[in-house]
């Protein structure tokens, strides 16, 4: 019988009341096809119990037989049974009880078979749709065509990845924009990955009583996405802030400690893209991982500082006098507050000191009565060129001194007073010192042009701390570190930045540009790039793939002098200038080679609800730029060696805004009988 032949549960004999078995004849008595198969009649169970259904074909009694036992002979002949076994009642197999090995693979079979069918069946009816139970974030596509079920993604799914969501970090709340973020539903991928209808029998009988989930396909791009993360880590990221005291004037206060965070970057895109295939609700934010970094002071430590010795300190002005002589100096209250400073430790304590320099600048001359201070060597540009101005020694009280003697009298009671030592008083930094950094020369300079007045302030303002910084022989400069905050505190105001590829306003916008002039400087200077990091949309008044953003204590710019000179760092500052000159020992000539503009990105169009905040933008395309920096040898221009920066800027998004929609008309009131 073929392997395909469906069998039943029903048990057959052949018609002519034969047993079925083979016969004498050998193959050619055998039914020869299915046909002959078929012509068949359902026989009892009593044959089944070993007896003929039709007495005539009883053998007469008294008959000899010489019954045959079937066994597994690879010849297929009879062979008589082993001694001591006793013979089958039909000449070849016993009763039904005995032969269970023969009628259980009949049955599985069978069910196979049926099971078979049914497969069959179920694939031939689903081929060409969309596999039952498929479900796509939410939307049941299972059992449509492919066209229908990509109608019904575009119309169900498509507006909820399209939408702008809100992402969540802590206590930060933003918009988050997939279109800007290069982010769509690929509804044709989306098809190809569900259509496939499974071949494991398995998985078919699953899908009858569990959805198929099968995960949307996106279109992406990583820059754009990492624009808008980065955008968003702007808000969320912040140092640890320790509880420390701050001094207004002369009135202490203790300020609350915030542990520091930081937006993990991979974890967020992750999250965000997981949301997205999820089909979640625009409405509902989407949280991102933060990291947390504990404070080492808490508020209870601060206010011990307080109580224990900051308000005694400022209780009372300190009484300076000196062995041999009448004259008296006085340390004012002011004077003090002016100096305290707080420094958290790692265990735990606030430690309190007195700086020098401060205390000498708020002293002023005041100590003057016991002789002349010191002046420290400095560098003094002019016409192009650096010349050192020499230092000067003096006597009297030195600062460092009497401020080692001032802190343990600050807990005193009053009226307090400390004696001074006269002496000799060095400068800090030497004419010596100044002249070994050798600083004599040039050795990079670049100039960007300010167009906004309030980012000009800015510019200005930060220009003025930076100017006359010498940055020593294998030391790191940063720009957060050495500024610290840049807040209305400092004199900073409010100017034009980028959020989220939407121009806006923050106080210290504008420092970016001061950033990316100091970055050429660098450049030009052959000093190393520690890290910079580029906007992530480009600026057109700045050189692509050279310049640099930065945002207080979450992105700095970060250079090392790797020379074996000093570096003397210059700004000058004009309405509509900034200039971040070097001056060293100048070792290179420095050559800017710029690759094309290459995988160029088109910008999304965002249409947004004119409510008085759209701002419309025209966009830009986004690319990637590669810039190499070639390093020459200054007596014979022979190429030395070169590095390359990769720059990849996202596509500025179109915003286009439009008018809001209208509200929903108020329900006609339907008139009441009277």
């Amino acid at each position: 019988m073929p392997d395909d032949t469906v069998h039943d549960d029903t048990v057959r004999m052949p018609a002519d009341g034969s047993d079925g078995r083979p016969s004498p004849a050998g193959p050619a008595d055998r039914p020869s096809s299915v046909e002959d198969l078929d012509a068949t009649r359902p026989v009892t169970r009593d044959w089944l119990l070993g007896a003929p259904d039709d007495p005539a074909a009883a053998p007469e009694d008294g008959a000899a037989t010489e019954p045959v036992h079937l066994r597994d002979d690879p010849s297929g002949t009879a062979t008589p049974p082993p001694p001591g076994e006793e013979p089958q009642g039909d000449g070849s197999r016993g009763p039904w009880w005995r032969r269970p090995a023969v009628l259980a693979p009949v049955g599985a079979v069978a069910v196979l078979a049926v099971l078979a069918v049914a497969y069959g069946a179920d694939l031939l009816v689903s081929s060409g749709d969309i596999p039952r139970s498929t479900v796509v974030a939410g939307v049941d596509i299972g059992g449509l065509s492919p066209t229908a079920a990509a109608e019904l993604l575009d119309e169900e799914l498509a507006p909820r990845v399209d939408a702008e969501h809100q992402v969540r970090a802590d206590d930060v709340i933003a918009p988050f924009s997939p279109l800007t973020a290069g982010i769509s539903l690929d509804v044709e991928a989306t098809i190809d990955s569900a259509d496939d209808q499974p071949l494991n029998p398995w998985t078919r009988l699953v899908s009858l009583f569990s959805d198929r989930e099968v995960e949307p396909t996106f279109t992406g791009e990583e820059t754009a996405l990492a624009a808008q993360i980065d955008a968003v880590a702007e808000q969320v990221d912040r140092a640890p802030v320790d509880a420390s005291i701050v001094i207004e004037g002369t009135t202490p206060s203790v300020t609350e400690p915030a542990d520091g965070r930081a937006l993990d970057r991979e974890g967020a895109a992750d999250a965000v893209l997981e949301a997205l295939q999820s089909g979640a609700d625009p409405s509902t934010p989407i949280d991102l991982p933060v990291e947390v970094t504990p404070v080492d002071v808490d508020e209870a430590e601060a206010q011990r500082v307080l109580e224990e010795t900051v308000r005694p300190a400022l209780s009372a002005p300190v009484s300076v006098v000196v062995q041999g002589s009448e004259d008296t100096a006085e340390v004012s209250v002011e004077a003090i507050a002016a100096s305290l400073t707080f420094t958290p430790q790692e265990d735990g304590v606030l430690a309190v000191d007195i700086d020098p320099a401060a205390l000498q600048t708020a002293l002023g001359d005041e100590l003057a009565v016991f002789g002349s201070g010191a002046k420290d060597a400095r560098f003094e540009v002019s016409g192009g060129s650096v010349t050192v101005v020499p230092s000067v020694d003096g006597t009297g009280v030195a600062p460092a001194t009497l401020a080692e003697q001032l802190l343990p009298v600050l807990t005193a009671p009053e009226p307090r007073t400390l004696t001074a030592q006269l002496g000799p008083v060095p400068a800090d930094f030497t004419t010596e010192e100044a002249q070994a950094l050798g600083i004599r020369e040039e050795i990079g300079s670049f100039t960007t042009n300010i167009g906004n007045p309030a980012s000009g302030t800015n510019i200005r303002v930060v220009a003025q701390e930076v100017d006359g910084a010498v940055v020593m022989p294998g030391e790191t400069f940063s720009l957060n570190d050495f500024t610290g905050p840049r807040g209305l505190a400092q004199g900073y105001v409010e100017a034009g930045v980028i959020n989220n590829g939407t121009f806006t306003t923050a106080v210290g916008g504008g420092i970016s540009q001061f950033a990316t002039t100091m970055f050429n400087a660098v450049f030009f200077s052959g000093l190393e790039d520690v890290f910079h990091k580029p906007h992530s949309y480009y600026i057109s008044r700045y050189p692509a793939g050279r310049e640099a953003t930065v945002y207080y204590d979450s992105i700095d710019l970060e250079w090392r002098n790797d020379s074996d000179t000093g570096v003397y760092i210059d700004t000058t500052w004009t309405p509509s200038t900034i200039t971040v000159t070097f001056y060293g020992t100048k070792r290179y000539e420095i050559q800017s080679i710029s690759s094309d503009r290459f995988n160029q990105r088109s910008p999304v169009v965002q249409e947004k609800p004119d409510d008085g905040t759209c701002k419309p933008q025209s966009g830009s395309t986004g690319f990637d730029i590669t810039v190499t920096r070639v390093f020459r040898d200054l007596t014979t221009g022979a190429e030395l060696k070169r590095e390359n920066f990769r720059t990849r800027y996202a596509a500025e998004p179109v915003i286009r805004c439009i008018p809001p929609a209208a509200p929903p008309a108020a329900p006609e009131e339907t008139p009441s009988g009277g």
